[in-house]
């Protein structure tokens, strides 16, 4: 199988090339760059072909990825700074990339009859209320323009593709790239006290674990809409900030606060982030591991943990 993937200089992207290789596929990485931008840790994603691709560029999306010709495309690339995309001088750059640059691609996939994996976002819902969402559910009320552009990508990919897997996540952490762990334990490590938001409510997603479910998705022909993050339960944000620090050995003091308090951010978030993905296991997929053990893993694979510690 020989799989294209797309936003390679990301957490996601990064670590499904290294999967594909794993497991002795050939995968193309591709990201607006010129060359690969991302950790240089010796993985496959550093050695395996990689193709400078504006995805906003309908022809040249089309010349690329027509001549690559690949079973299936796994399309990890999008606009993800939340807070910025609300500026109003970003609006349409967002939605080029993440509706724009989704039509392109799915175009392409039709023409070769190819596969293709869209990942999106539980923030395709409006996340009032504490019932999860379902995957099939279509009561789309995005709060914010990420959200928006996200559900604009989906229904591309859904009104032009029969062989699609649309997987919405959540929380999202790996080792290539900025993520909310990280920003935590630099926060812990200078402050003795940190303020955090508990009236937020879902369950992080471990990259490394999802591109595994990602491939698994792509051996098969189990076509349609999935929600993977990690197992484990339903968390805020404060009790996750709170299992980072006991993990990573950290004293800093965490105060929960709601969101109106915490203040600061500049697009809306959802307060209901919970994904049912019971669809995941009766479609015959493997759920992902714990958040709590993906934690612990990924902090042993940054350096703030020491193994089985």
């Amino acid at each position: 199988m020989k799989v294209f993937v797309t936003g390679v200089n990301g957490q996601l992207g990064h670590d499904v090339m290294n999967e594909l290789t794993k497991r002795g596929y050939e995968g193309v990485g591709s990201d607006i760059t010129d060359c690969y931008g991302g950790v240089a840790d010796g993985s496959a994603v550093t050695t395996m072909p990689f193709v400078s691709l504006d995805i906003t560029d309908e022809a040249v999306v089309k010349k690329v990825i027509s001549d690559i010709r690949p079973d299936a495309v796994i399309h990890c690339a999008a606009w993800t700074a939340v807070d910025l995309a609300e500026d109003d001088d970003k609006v349409d750059k967002v939605r080029a990339i993440n509706a724009g640059g989704t039509q392109n691609i799915a175009d392409v996939c039709k023409e070769l009859d190819c596969k293709m994996t869209y990942i999106s976002t539980d923030y395709v819902f409006d996340g009032q209320g504490e019932k999860p969402w379902e995957p099939d559910c279509k009561d789309y009320k995005p709060l914010n323009v990420y959200g928006q552009t996200k559900l604009e990508g989906e229904l591309a990919v859904a009104n032009t593709l029969d062989k699609y897997f649309i997987v919405r996540i959540a929380w999202v952490f790996g080792l290539n790239g900025k993520n909310f762990i990280k920003t935590m334990l630099n926060v812990g490590k200078t402050h003795d006290t940190v303020r955090v938001v508990n009236d937020q409510i879902g369950t992080p997603t471990y990259t490394l674990d999802l591109a595994r479910l990602l491939v698994d998705m792509n051996e098969t022909e189990k076509y349609g809409y999935y929600h993977a993050t990690n197992e484990g339960g339903y968390i805020s944000w404060y009790d996750f900030t709170v299992e980072i620090y006991k993990q990573a050995g950290l004293d800093t003091k965490v105060v929960p606060v709601t969101t109106k308090e915490y203040g600061l951010s500049k697009a809306a978030r959802p307060f209901n982030s919970r994904l049912d993905k019971t669809k995941l296991v009766e479609s015959g997929f493997m759920p992902l591991p714990t958040w709590q053990d993906a934690l612990s893993r990924y902090l042993v694979e940054i350096g703030e943990k020491k193994k089985n510690a």
